[in-house]
């Protein structure tokens, strides 16, 4: 084995090319003339073919770099012997392509039988578009009076597009300068392919659903003036997941008030008292703590569903998710062991993970490992609303304003501090008479904090 260069060739009289895509990787076999990276220069996008077979040994470029001609792209690990018996191969043959004696054929140039491979069906979303776009004679789809093949995309992804045969015009970008990657590509036709799957043969029974239309800015502008602004990267990740979770689990809300004028008393009183620690105590880490104990009594909140085996997997550990307005969108820091944790230390790390998350600077295990979750709009406002079950957790709390309320107390109305919050759970494994014992007995804990010492129902 010899090991080569795989160089940026003749491309013209650019320099600082930007690189697009990397299509190899250290370990990857390739043939002569398969692609490596992907350029673009002011003018064009051009694919860079590897001039050796072998097998990649080291990459020395990555997208959003950018290449000169002459720049080493990759080392590549060669046969130099295999090389060498195909150009005695080649020469063999080369005086019958010539015009030789047709009559001599060797039993290695012997035409094979072709075998045909079994037609595969695409699903409808993806052979439909194509075959439309066929018909129409371009490769985007049709907006108004308009094509809609005004898409950016590499000579590599548009050639595999064409195999796979996925119209181009229905695939979601997510490259730079909005370029369809080969990512992209594959995540199209994999959805399309278990959206197939689930409405054939769905295990849970549900239905497929077709896929929304596509919509894009051509579709407004006759309306009046547009803006663009584009999604965060945390939006486009949690879009697809809450997506998936509003869409595959069965969920209910329920709702539910506390009287919380003694805890909102005392909250405040704590407050005064610690003015000079730097320790700010919002209701947040009290409603926690008594969720924790909550979630101690009924378990099956606490949980996850197995639906393969037909079992509720009960977790004996409470690690709490609290959802967090960041400027890129919403993240769920995880508050760990909260059984383990007093409400002042509760309140610090809400604090630390707060800070952390809009700045851009949790950890990966500082979002990881949630058992449940919490979501509050106290601070900004609203009476109610309902979350979306956190997969695989079994539910989620939701918490609006408090507000002032007059309440009966079996002789006349006095003004009482109500906490209003919510409890959507995935009917899988908790049902409607569960939730309503739950959210009572969380009520009751969050109107008396004293009761958590009890570990009783309320």
């Amino acid at each position: 084995m010899a090991k080569k260069e795989i160089a940026v060739p003749d491309i013209g009289k650019f320099e600082n090319v930007n690189i697009v895509e990397v299509y190899v990787s250290a370990g990857d076999v390739i043939a002569p003339e398969d692609p490596v990276l992907s350029l673009e220069s002011d003018k064009a996008v051009m694919d860079i073919p590897s001039p050796f077979a072998g097998k990649i040994a080291e990459v020395k470029v990555k997208a959003g770099g950018a290449v000169s001609e002459g720049d080493i792209i990759a080392l590549i690990e060669t046969d130099d012997a295999g090389a060498e018996s195909k150009k005695e191969e080649q020469k063999e043959t080369a005086p019958a392509a010539a015009g030789g004696d047709k009559t001599v054929e060797k039993k290695s140039e012997k035409k094979q039988p072709e075998v045909k491979k079994p037609e595969e069906k695409l699903p409808e979303v993806i052979s439909s578009a194509a075959e439309n776009a066929a018909d129409k004679g371009q490769t985007g789809i049709v907006r108004g009076n308009e094509p809609a093949s005004v898409y950016h995309a590499t000579p590599s992804v548009r050639i595999l597009a064409r195999e796979l045969g996925v119209d181009l015009g229905l695939i979601r970008a997510t490259g730079p300068k909005g370029r369809i990657l080969k990512e992209d590509l594959y995540k199209t036709v994999s959805s399309a392919m278990k959206g197939y799957s689930a409405s054939s043969s769905d295990k849970t029974g549900a239905p497929g659903l077709p896929p929304l239309p596509v919509v894009s800015l051509e579709d407004f502008k006759e309306f009046g003036p547009l803006e663009e602004a584009p999604l965060s990267r945390i939006k486009k990740l949690s879009g697809t997941k809450v997506h998936q979770n509003w869409a595959g689990i069965p969920q209910v809300t329920h709702f539910e008030e506390a009287d919380v004028t003694i805890l909102e008393d005392f909250r405040k009183e704590l407050n005064n008292e610690k003015s000079n620690t730097g320790v700010k105590y919002t209701m947040l880490p009290f409603v926690l703590k008594a969720l924790v104990s909550a979630l101690m009594e009924y378990p099956d909140f606490n949980s996850s569903i197995d639906t393969a085996g037909g079992i509720i997997i009960r977790k004996k550990y409470y690690n709490i998710g609290v959802a967090v307005d960041t400027p890129a969108g919403l993240v769920f820091p995880v508050v760990k062991n909260a059984d383990r944790k007093g409400v002042t230390e509760i309140a610090e790390e809400l604090s630390s993970l707060s800070s952390k998350a809009r700045e851009g600077k949790l950890k990966l295990d500082e979002i990881q490992g949630s058992s449940f979750s919490i979501s509050s709009l106290g601070g900004i406002g609203g009476t109610g609303f309902t979350p979306i079950v956190n997969h695989p957790e079994a539910a989620i709390l939701g918490i609006s304003r408090m507000s002032v309320k007059p309440v009966w107390n079996r002789d006349k109305f006095e003004p009482r501090k109500v906490l209003p919050f919510c409890v959507t759970y995935d009917h899988r494994i908790i049902d409607g008479a569960q939730a309503a014992y739950f959210s009572k007995h969380l009520s009751g804990l969050i109107g008396d904090i004293r009761r958590i010492i009890l570990g009783s129902p309320v």
